[in-house]
């Protein structure tokens, strides 16, 4: 393969690397990041490879590693895992659903010496928490929330907040503060995946959102410093987008299950991009010269109003992914912003959600999409070196 000759700019510093072990998972969220057509991405790297890639990104400077997925407990050498990438320096985070995480487990992975837990929750409730996964997982959650307390994790919860579960909100925090939680992350839907498919099922209207954000305020000044609280926004309810991982191939970079490598873990639906894969390139090469990382870096490739505009610094006009789903070029400025030429599409879509008893059916993930062997619970995967 020919190299292109790019480099990055001085101050693109890698420092935070996403494994998605897996897209398997047991839970069939509507709002689900993974690629809708699971059925074509069923490769997953060996665990020689995994530990190859942390090493190279670590000798590139890298400094935090997550596990996700899919359910990363799936994957029976988590634990390899985590031992090699403490041993590298890494600080370490597993972002879990919960299920196949016992008490002998939880034990083996802090012994391994993993750093930070981040537990979903669907809701407060049992009833809606079982629905939108499509398992019945609340109480499970919450003897998992208890298990890593008692072993010394800090207890960190992270819940999706979207149309059907938005005016729980005071529940949800009620709930954590029952828990004794120590970090919420109360993180409004982004909508990409499937999340997108089920967009107008999902996106709340403006009242909401306000109403949401005030029972936040409240709780925050009731409870002071006992909970760290996080609302983060939701895009279609800004004037101005996010600046999606710090900018694109600027500090961040994500490995799918197959070992594509890209600046985020939403970049693969960029048609007409090509990724590269860890089993082919070094990280060191798909960093610093590969087309694909080079592709949005800085601010060249901008054109107006993006390219003069201030808060480009800020910005980096907005999320390349967010620009492609709703314009169908990654190029064009993210339609969240106020001063795109295409913002009309997305406040058509809160429009919508505004209007008084909107409401539309939910897509679900569908076994056919998927390995059916991700319908057993019990089954995990072995990847020898």
């Amino acid at each position: 393969m020919k190299d292109s000759g790019s480099r990055a700019t001085p101050g693109n510093q890698l420092l935070w690397v996403l494994a998605e072990l897996t897209y398997g998972c047991p839970l069939h969220c509507v709002y689900c990041s993974n690629p809708v057509a699971l059925s074509h991405h069923t490769n997953e790297l060996t665990t020689g490879v995994w530990l190859r890639a942390f090493e190279e990104a670590r000798d590139l400077g890298a400094a935090q590693l997550g596990f996700s997925g899919g359910e990363p407990l799936l994957r029976d050498d988590l634990e390899t895992l985590v031992r090699r990438a403490s041993r590298l320096g890494y600080y370490t985070n597993l972002i879990t659903s919960g299920i196949g995480l016992d008490e002998k487990r939880a034990h083996a992975l802090r012994d391994a010496g993993l750093d930070h837990v981040q537990l979903s929750l669907q809701d407060s409730t049992r009833e809606l928490n079982d629905f939108l996964a499509r398992a019945n997982t609340f109480d499970l959650k919450l003897r998992v929330a208890h298990l890593l307390r008692t072993i010394g994790y800090p207890i960190v919860l992270n819940v999706v907040i979207h149309r059907r579960n938005i005016d729980h909100v005071p529940e949800i925090l009620t709930l954590a503060e029952r828990l004794e939680v120590d970090y919420l992350e109360l993180a409004n839907t982004q909508f990409y995946g499937w999340a997108l498919l089920n967009r107008d099922a999902l996106l709340p209207s403006r009242e909401q959102v306000d109403r949401a954000e005030e029972a936040v305020r409240k709780f925050r000044e009731r409870i002071g410093d006992r909970m760290k609280v996080y609302f983060v926004a939701s895009d279609y309810h800004e004037r101005r987008p996010k600046a999606c991982t710090g900018g694109w191939g600027v500090m961040y970079l994500s490995i799918a299950p197959d070992g594509t490598a890209s600046p985020c873990n939403q970049a693969r639906a960029i048609t007409g991009m090509d990724f590269p894969k860890i089993s082919e390139r070094s990280i060191a090469w798909i960093w610093r010269e590969s087309p694909a990382f080079s592709r949005f870096r800085g601010f060249d490739w901008m054109t107006e109003p993006c390219a003069s505009c201030p808060e480009r610094f800020q910005d980096f006009g907005g999320c390349r992914c967010q620009a492609f789903l709703l314009t169908g070029d990654a190029a064009n400025t993210d339609p969240v912003c106020e001063l795109s030429p295409r913002h009309n599409l997305v406040l058509d879509a809160v429009a919508r959600a505004n209007l008084s008893g909107a409401t539309a059916s939910l897509r679900f993930r569908e076994a056919k999409g998927e390995s059916r062997r991700d319908k057993n619970l019990g089954r995990k995967r072995q990847r020898n070196s």
